[in-house]
């Protein structure tokens, strides 16, 4: 899965790498611990063109009566969301892509829980597939979206058994909806060469920690 990542790029280097119309309420940068249930950063693809907004990280279904109604939908796997209720209208329809900097991932010594930041090898952002949904309930209205997370493989399976689909920028154009149909091949882990990491200290652990330190390798 993927429960934590960091953002560096400013909104306008956003919008200028995804050619997107940033909106004006987008969350602050940089944050280096994105904890779920907070608004990031995703771009989807809009009547006029791509569009840079900010989005709840937690999907909520259509059917949730309230934010808190139903398990906390972060992430999506590839090999069930053209099936599962809660996803598959957003699979075929809305697609995202989400920047970072990279994530984290966790694998155990004992009982601690000891964290790796995994990142892009070229140092380009790490952009990470995703979907979305409008949600209302009377006056509350969001929108929302799941990162879609695939079987790892290579190196980052001897960290965790899953990973984030990464989108090439080749790819994103097919994401997004904007090159026709067949994104579903997308949906694959990233080959070791695509991807390097390395621990950081156990600070990220807690959602309070938010300086650019957790990102220095230990």
């Amino acid at each position: 899965m993927c429960g934590r990542f960091a953002v560096t790029l400013p909104p306008d280097a956003m919008a200028q790498l995804f050619e997107a119309a940033p909106a004006n309420d987008l969350p602050p940068v940089p944050e280096y611990n994105v904890c779920p249930t907070t608004t990031i950063h995703a771009v989807s693809l809009g009547e006029s063109g791509r569009r840079l907004t900010g989005m709840r990280w937690g999907f909520l279904p259509h059917w949730y009566k309230a934010p808190t109604d139903g398990p906390l939908l972060i992430n999506a796997r590839a090999e069930t969301i053209a099936e599962k209720p809660a996803f598959r209208a957003a699979c075929r329809e809305r697609r995202c892509l989400i920047p970072t900097a990279g994530f984290y991932e966790w694998d155990r010594s004992g009982t601690e829980k000891l964290p790796w930041f995994i990142h892009r090898a070229d140092g380009a952002a790490l952009v990470m597939a995703g979907i979305w949904q409008e949600w209302a309930r009377g006056d509350d209205r969001l929108t929302t979206c799941a990162i879609v997370t695939t079987e790892a493989a290579g190196r980052m399976a001897e960290v965790h058994n899953r990973i984030p689909v990464i989108l090439e920028p080749e790819d994103w154009a097919l994401w997004l909806g904007e090159d026709g149909k067949g994104a579903a091949r997308l949906m694959t882990s990233a080959p070791d060469a695509v991807i390097a990491m390395y621990r950081v200290g156990q600070a990220v652990n807690s959602n309070r920690a938010r300086g650019p330190e957790l990102l220095d390798p230990v």
